[in-house]
């Protein structure tokens, strides 16, 4: 276990001059540089034998080293003349997203090893990433902060309702759960960039562009991912209407994990919002210090 690096972000508050932002004036990015399935890869099946719940998150993962990348060139292109305290977590940011787009590459390639080709999901997620560089900087980083929004809230839920990955490999679902604390801790890090890049912008003008960017991010990402999915599955010899009517309990039954995060959904869209509003650091330590067992076991 690395020794992990601590950011300090006791400095000035990250909100514009003459605004307001929850980000909690205490909270501290911790970058764990932990390294996961190098001795020990998951096996195909690795969530209980369940291979639709496999499928959903190996999906997932397909997205994230692309996608971080993505995130912190948003992020990043905002970077310049911000206060010191958004600064400094910006650095964190970049740290940590660095770290888990390195794990997701080696549980992607175990993914591979396993059986799974990967290749025509990995092909649309990069096509979609040159589609994206023809776009305004700012509109990126709308985007980014509605992706950062779902992976925060479903975060939460991961750390929420350990049932999530009560039946996982070990080791894959400390991975998770790493993930998860450090999504949860950075979770506001973009949102207080666009409050910085937007700073001259009225406040209608401001949610107009983040409220849109949630509502078409939020059809593609399901779109996408019910796709890929389905595209796992299938590499596997599952397909027919049973297998989809499977992968949408999986979603939306039990464990659930779309139903339970529509309320946090929903949250974006009001007046007002920001990430810490909701203040859920203490699923980090209660995570933290599991995780901490399982890595001395």
């Amino acid at each position: 276990m690395n020794a992990p690096t601590r950011f300090p972000l006791d400095v000035e508050p990250a909100a514009p001059i003459g605004k307001q932002v929850p980000t909690p004036h205490d909270l501290e990015i911790i970058v764990r540089d932990e390294r996961f399935g190098r001795e020990s890869k998951p096996s195909r099946w690795w969530l209980g034998g369940d291979p639709v719940g496999t499928a959903w998150h190996n999906a997932l993962s397909a997205t994230f080293p692309r996608g971080e990348a993505m995130f912190i060139e948003s992020v990043k292109a905002f970077r310049e003349g911000s206060p010191p305290k958004l600064d400094a977590e910006i650095r964190a940011f970049v740290r940590q997203e660095i770290n888990h787009t390195r794990e997701h590459v080696v549980f992607n390639k175990a993914a591979v090893e396993a059986g799974y080709d990967l290749d025509r999901i990995d092909a649309r997620i990069e096509e979609l990433m040159a589609l994206i560089k023809q776009r305004p900087a700012i509109v990126n980083l709308a985007a980014t902060i509605a992706l950062e929004h779902f992976t925060a809230i479903m975060a939460h839920e991961f750390l929420a309702n350990p049932k999530h990955f009560k039946d996982a490999e070990p080791e894959t679902a400390a991975m998770w759960r790493w993930h998860a604390m450090e999504e949860i801790e950075h979770k506001g890090v973009a949102f207080d960039t666009y409050l910085h890049a937007t700073r001259d912008w009225s406040r209608w003008r401001r949610w107009k562009l983040k409220s849109m960017m949630m509502a078409i991010i939020t059809v593609k990402f399901f779109a996408n991912r019910w796709r890929d999915s389905l595209e796992l599955l299938e590499q596997d010899g599952l397909k027919g209407w049973k297998v989809k009517a499977r992968l949408f309990w999986y979603l939306v039954g039990t464990p659930g994990v779309v139903r339970k995060i529509v309320p946090a959904w929903i949250a974006y869209f009001m007046p007002g919002f920001h990430p810490w509003n909701h203040d859920d650091r203490a699923l980090i330590g209660k995570a933290e210090s599991e995780f901490a067992d399982a890595v001395m076991a």
